[in-house]
């Protein structure tokens, strides 16, 4: 990921406290969690700019986070957000998260403005882009997926994931942040993979509504045959978490140690 060009005048920093809804039982920062956040410094960074009003819909297609060092219960946070690639209708976002005690999550996400009427993709404005480039030289930048979605045949687990109207937003499908609760799931019953650094990128196809039947499926690929993710990642276990309503993929989930 992108280093933090630190100091910058356009990197957005604040900072706000850890609070006990955000960890799990050992006290960690949870993905479901540092995903509210990611959301929220995003939408006072919006405003801080004064764009609020003008650019208020934003969907997520893709997030990546890493867990570098695990940041624990009554921290306090430091949130810096900045751009890393743009182009007309979308950019990517990273949002970098330090806690005193020596934590560190590392996120960029890839971000679509919406627009209300259509609800479909939309022009960034130009005044709007130029702040957001401030902070990177890429122009650019093009959507290319980087998950495969598994499959019911093969998959070594499968589970319902009921849908709560309380996971519904205001675009009338389940938020970004309840997908991640979908990972805290799955490691909850692998804590070793909370022992050294982390990845974990959620890719997002199609909404997920209120009354969908959502199953996962885990398909757990060992070190040596997963060169398929990458050359750099044929030494360990990648893990897969697929969003299956039906026959529709929602989306594709990626586990695996750095």
């Amino acid at each position: 990921m992108m280093p933090v060009p630190d100091p910058h005048p356009d990197v957005f920093d604040v900072q706000w406290p850890l609070r006990v809804a955000d960890v799990d039982r050992e006290g960690r920062l949870k993905f479901d969690a540092a995903t509210r956040h990611i959301q929220d410094v995003g939408s006072d960074q919006l405003r801080e700019m004064g764009f609020q009003e003008t650019h208020p819909l934003w969907i997520v297609r893709r997030t990546m986070i890493d867990v570098i060092r695990p940041i624990e219960f009554q921290d306090i946070l430091r949130l810096r957000r900045w751009c890393s690639g743009t182009s007309n209708r979308w950019c990517e976002m990273r949002v970098r998260i330090d806690g005193r005690k020596g934590g560190l999550v590392e996120s960029e996400a890839f971000w679509i403005n919406i627009n209300r009427e259509t609800q479909g993709p939309a022009r960034i404005s130009d005044d709007f882009l130029a702040g957001l480039r401030r902070t990177t030289d890429v122009d650019r930048l093009r959507w290319k997926p980087y998950l495969t979605a598994g499959r019911r045949k093969d998959a070594d687990e499968r589970r319902d994931y009921p849908v709560r109207v309380s996971d519904i937003d205001i675009f009338d499908h389940m938020n970004n942040s309840v997908y991640w609760s979908v990972v805290e799931d799955y490691l909850a019953d692998h804590p070793e993979l909370m022992r050294a650094p982390l990845r974990v990128v959620i890719e997002h196809d199609l909404p997920v509504a209120l009354g969908d039947r959502l199953e996962i499926l885990t398909h757990t690929h060992p070190a040596g045959s997963t060169d398929r993710f990458g050359a750099e990642l044929s030494d360990r276990t990648v893990t897969t978490l697929t969003y299956l309503v039906g026959e529709e993929t929602k989306a594709v989930a990626c586990v695996f140690p750095l």
